[in-house]
C-alpha cells in the first residue's frame, strides 16, 4: 500500500480551483434563488470535485474537468451561438485552466500518484493526448475550433450598399459657399454634409497632418477644481479664417490654410460660476447686411424683478472695441452672457447690447443662481435675429431657472420675442419686472432653421427632476422631450412633436435636427430628421410635424413610483436603433466570475424592457441616458438621401431614494469637498433623490455584452438600415492598452462629404477615422493626442486643397484624455 505524498503543484492548483469553485457555487446558488441560470452552481461543483481529485493526485481530475469544459461549451453555444466576445467571457477562464492542467508538470505530478502506475509508463510528450488527458485535450481542441470560427462571425453586422445620388442639390445651397462651413452643422439645416469631393475612398488613406494648433487652454488638474472641461467645439470656416471657442470661453481666429493664429479674444469669464462643466460647442456667424426684425427696447437692468449677477462687461474687458460691426460672431459664455465680436479683428461690437457689447442672459430669470444657467451650444442666426436657448442643472432641485427661448436683434441686442414652454402662448417680450416660468423644459442642444419656411426647430429637454414627474403641469408634459417648430419672426408655436410621453428616463432630445428634402412615393417632402437618446430617429414633415416614416404607439411597462404615473404607450419610429431588450444571457464580463456578478445584479433590478419606470428597488434603464444618440447627432446626405449614424449602447441604473427633508444629502453624502459640484441628483423639493450610475461589473466594465458602439447607414426614405459595423477599440478604455475591436461608445458627431467619405473622431479610443459611405468599410485612421469628443469639419484652403479639421481635447465626464489640439489633415500635393 502506497503512502499518499502531497504534490506542491497539485496542492496549489487544487486550492485555486477550489476557491473558484466556491465562488461559482455560492454565486450560482444566489442566482438560482433570483430565478437565474443553474450553470454556475453546477460548474462550481465541478470545480470543487476537480480540486479534490487534483489534491489527492487522481487522474480522474482530468476526466471531471473535461466534463466541465464540455458542459460550458454546450451551455455557451446554447446561450449566445457563435459570438466570440460572449463566448470568450463564458469559456476563457475554463479553457485556460484546462490548458494548464495538461502541462507537463501537472501531468507528471498526477503520474507520480500512488494509483497511477500504469500511466507512469506513458511518455511525457504524448501523455496529454492519451489516457486521462485524452478527453480533456479533445474537448479543448473542439473549443479552440469553435473560438476560431466565432472570431470570424459577427451576428450584428449588416452588409449592404448605399444608393447613388437620387437628388441634385446645388453646392452653394442656403448661400454657403461649398468650400466653407458657416454653422455648427455647416448650414442652418444641420446636415453635417459638405459638397467637397476632393477626398475620396480611393485617396483618403493618403491624408497627412498639415498643421497642428494648440489653444493653450489646458484644463486644470487640481483635485479641488470643481469644474470639468469638455472640448466639443466644431469650428466655423469663413473666407480663409477658422473661428472656434475653447472650454474656458476664449474665441480664436486662425488662418485656415496655415493654422497661424490671427487674433484671440478673452471675455474674462467668471469660470467659478460654471457649476457643472465648462464647454463651448461653437460660435455663431452673422454675415451682415441682412434684414433686421423690428426691435423692442431692452429693459434696463435696474428694473428687473430679481437682480442679475454682477458679470464682466465685454466691451470693458476687451483690448479693442469697434463702434459698429457689420458681420458678427456671437459667443455664449459660461457666466450667462452673449457677446458680439467682430470677425475681422476680434474686437467687441460696442453698439450691441446698449454699448456693453453683450446681452446678460440672466435678465428676467427666476431662481438666480450664478453658474447654474448658460448656453453651451451656438445660437441660431436667422432673419436678423440671434435665437438663444440654455442649459439648467439636472436633478439638483425643483427651483431651477427657466428653459425660455429668446430672440434678440442681431444689431442692437434688443429682445424681440421670448417663447417659454411654461407659458407658450405669450411670446411678446416680457415686462421688465416679470420673470419667466421656473423649471420649464430647456433646450441645451443645437437648433436648426428653415428661413424659407420661416421656422426654427428646437430640441427640448425635461423639467428637473428627470426621474419623477408627479408635479408636472400640463404644459410641461406637453413640451418635455419634444422637438418644437417656432415662427422665426414672432416665436409663436407652429407645431410640436413629442418623442417621449411623460419622460421619466432623462430621454431629453439631445441632437440637432437635420433638415433634408426627401423623395417619398414620388413626392418631394421637406423633412426633419430627429435622432433621440432612446434610439428612435423620427422623420417628420417639417412644415407640419407629421411623420413621414410611420410612428406607432406601443404599450410600455407600468407601475410608477408613488405620486407619479406612466403613460400607457410610447411612440416608436419605423427608423429605430432601439436595441433588443436585455436578457440574463446578455450579461457579460471579462471572466466567468464578474459575468456571474452582472447576472445577479440584473436579476435584482427591475427591468421589463425599455421604459421600465424608475423604482425604489432600482431600475435598469436601457438604452441609458447617455443615449443611443447624443448632442453630436447624425450626418445626412441630401443627394443620396441617407443618414450616417453612430449608435451607442450602454445600460444605466436609476434608483429612487425617498427624501424626508430638503436639506439632507441622501446621494452625495454629507462630506463633500469644498468647492465641489452642486448636490447633483438630490432633487431638493421633490419626494425622491435618485442614484444614477452605469451598469457595470465589479471591475468596471459594462455588464451588457459588446459591441457598445457602431457606425451605420440608413435609408431615410424607407427607414431601412443599409449597413452596420461595430466601431472602435478598447485601447484607451482599459487598464491594459489592448486595441480589442469590441465596438466602443462615442460622444460627438460624424460628417459626410460628396466624395463618398464620412469622418468620425469621437470614439473613446483616440482616433479619427474615415469610412466609405457606400458600404461602411473603414478606410483610414490616425492616432489623436487626446480624446476627440467633437464633430469634425472640412473646407478648402487657399491652396485649393480640401482639409479635414479635428479638435482633440477630451471630455471630463467620459474620462478621456484632455488636451487643446486643433489638427488639420490634407492630401499631399500632387
Amino acid at each position: 500500500m502506497h503512502k499518499l505524498s502531497w504534490s506542491p503543484v497539485l496542492l496549489g492548483t487544487g486550492i485555486i480551483i477550489a476557491l473558484l469553485g466556491l465562488a461559482l457555487g455560492a454565486g450560482g446558488l444566489w442566482l438560482i434563488t433570483l430565478g437565474g441560470s443553474w450553470y454556475y452552481l453546477l460548474a462550481g461543483l465541478g470545480f470543487l470535485l476537480t480540486a479534490y481529485l487534483l489534491v489527492t493526485a487522481q487522474p480522474a481530475a482530468l476526466w471531471v474537468y473535461a466534463i466541465v469544459v464540455a458542459s460550458t461549451l454546450i451551455w455557451a453555444l446554447w446561450e449566445v451561438g457563435l459570438d466570440w466576445w460572449p463566448l470568450g467571457a463564458r469559456g476563457g477562464l475554463v479553457f485556460l485552466i484546462g490548458f494548464f492542467l495538461l502541462l507537463p508538470w501537472v501531468r507528471r505530478a498526477l503520474r507520480a500518484g500512488p494509483q497511477n502506475a500504469a500511466e507512469r509508463s506513458i511518455p511525457p510528450r504524448i501523455s496529454a493526448f492519451s489516457g486521462a488527458g485524452l478527453p480533456l485535450s479533445s474537448i479543448l481542441g473542439v473549443s479552440l475550433v469553435v473560438a476560431i470560427a466565432s472570431w470570424f462571425t459577427d451576428p450584428r453586422t449588416i452588409e449592404g450598399t448605399a444608393p447613388d445620388a437620387r437628388a441634385q442639390v446645388p453646392s452653394d445651397a442656403l448661400g454657403v459657399p461649398p468650400d466653407e462651413w458657416h454653422a455648427y452643422g455647416r448650414t442652418g439645416y444641420g446636415q453635417r454634409y459638405s459638397p467637397l469631393n476632393q477626398i475620396t475612398p480611393a485617396n483618403v488613406a493618403n491624408l497627412e497632418v498639415a498643421w497642428t494648433y494648440r489653444t493653450g487652454d489646458i484644463p486644470r488638474s487640481k483635485p479641488s477644481d470643481p469644474v470639468e472641461t469638455t472640448f466639443q467645439v466644431t469650428p466655423l470656416k469663413i473666407g480663409n479664417r477658422l473661428f472656434l471657442c475653447t472650454p474656458y470661453q476664449n474665441v480664436i481666429a486662425l488662418d485656415a490654410t496655415t493654422g497661424q493664429q490671427i487674433w484671440r479674444y478673452e471675455p474674462k469669464v467668471r469660470g467659478e460660476l460654471a457649476l457643472q462643466h465648462l464647454t463651448c460647442r461653437g460660435v455663431s456667424y452673422y454675415p451682415g447686411n441682412g434684414a433686421t426684425a423690428p426691435a423692442t427696447p431692452t429693459a434696463p437692468q435696474e428694473a428687473q424683478a430679481q437682480p442679475v449677477p454682477d458679470l464682466p462687461v465685454a466691451a470693458a474687458s476687451s483690448a479693442q472695441t469697434v463702434p459698429e460691426c457689420n458681420a458678427k460672431l456671437f459667443m455664449p459664455t459660461a457666466d450667462g452672457r452673449l457677446i458680439a465680436i467682430n470677425p475681422d479683428n476680434g474686437a467687441v461690437c460696442a453698439n450691441f447690447g446698449g454699448g456693453t457689447g453683450q446681452i446678460n442672459l440672466w435678465r428676467n430669470m427666476p431662481n438666480v443662481n450664478p453658474g447654474a444657467y448658460y448656453s453651451t451650444s451656438p445660437p441660431v442666426v436667422a432673419r436678423g435675429l440671434i435665437i438663444v436657448g440654455g442649459t439648467v442643472l439636472d436633478n439638483v432641485s425643483t427651483s431651477e431657472q427657466s428653459g425660455v427661448i429668446r430672440a434678440f436683434d442681431v444689431n442692437t441686442g434688443a429682445l424681440v420675442w421670448n417663447w417659454d414652454s411654461g407659458r407658450p402662448d405669450v411670446t411678446t417680450p416680457i415686462a421688465p419686472n416679470e420673470t419667466y416660468v421656473p423649471n420649464s423644459p430647456n433646450s441645451w442642444s443645437i437648433s436648426s432653421v428653415d428661413e424659407e419656411l420661416g421656422m426654427i426647430y428646437i430640441p427640448l429637454g425635461n423639467q428637473p427632476p428627470d426621474q419623477w414627474g408627479g408635479n408636472r403641469s400640463e404644459n410641461v408634459d406637453r413640451f418635455s422631450s419634444s422637438v418644437v417648430a417656432l415662427d422665426i419672426a414672432t416665436g409663436q408655436l407652429r407645431w410640436v412633436f413629442q418623442t417621449v410621453h411623460h419622460d421619466l428616463w432623462d430621454y431629453d432630445v439631445p441632437s440637432q435636427p437635420s433638415l433634408i428634402n426627401l423623395t417619398v412615393n414620388g413626392q418631394d417632402v421637406p423633412a426633419l430628421v430627429q435622432p433621440t437618446k432612446q434610439g428612435e430617429i423620427y422623420v417628420l414633415d417639417r412644415r407640419t410635424g407629421q411623420p413621414v416614416l410611420p410612428v406607432t404607439e406601443k404599450p410600455v411597462p407600468q407601475g410608477a413610483a408613488p405620486g407619479d404615473r406612466v403613460t400607457p404607450t410610447q411612440p416608436v419610429s419605423a427608423l429605430s436603433y432601439d436595441p433588443p431588450p436585455l436578457k440574463e444571457s446578455d450579461m457579460w464580463g471579462a471572466t466567468l466570475l464578474d459575468q456571474l456578478a452582472c447576472r445577479i445584479m440584473f436579476k435584482q433590478l427591475r427591468y421589463e424592457g425599455r421604459y421600465t419606470p424608475p423604482s425604489l428597488q432600482g431600475t435598469l434603464v436601457y438604452p441609458g441616458n447617455f443615449g443611443v444618440f447624443n448632442w453630436g447627432s447624425i450626418a445626412v446626405d441630401p443627394q443620396r438621401q441617407i443618414a450616417f449614424t453612430t449608435p451607442t449602447y450602454l445600460a444605466f441604473v436609476s434608483q429612487l431614494i425617498p427624501r424626508q427633508d430638503d436639506k439632507t444629502l441622501y446621494v452625495q453624502g454629507e462630506e463633500r469637498p469644498e468647492g465641489s459640484l452642486p448636490a447633483l441628483n438630490e432633487n431638493f423639493g421633490a419626494p425622491f433623490a435618485v442614484k444614477l450610475y452605469a451598469f457595470t461589473s465589479p471591475i468596471g466594465i459594462p455588464c451588457q455584452a459588446p459591441p457598445w458602439g457602431y457606425v451605420a447607414a440608413a435609408d431615410l426614405t424607407t427607414g431601412k438600415t443599409i449597413w452596420q459595423h461595430k466601431n472602435g477599440t478598447t485601447r484607451d478604455a482599459s487598464p491594459v492598452p489592448l486595441p480589442l475591436p469590441l465596438g466602443v461608445p462615442n460622444l460627438g458627431g460624424p460628417i459626410m462629404t460628396a466624395g463618398g467619405v464620412a469622418f468620425l473622431s469621437s470614439t473613446i479610443d483616440y482616433y479619427v477615422r474615415a469610412y466609405d459611405v457606400t458600404n461602411g468599410q473603414q478606410l483610414w485612421e490616425d492616432r489623436l493626442p487626446a480624446g476627440g469628443q467633437s464633430t469634425p469639419m472640412t473646407y478648402t484652403g487657399e491652396d485649393g486643397r480640401q482639409y479635414l479639421l479635428v479638435v482633440a481635447g477630451g471630455h471630463g465626464s467620459l474620462g478621456t484624455k484632455t488636451g487643446d489640439y486643433v489638427i488639420a489633415y490634407v492630401l499631399p500635393r500632387r
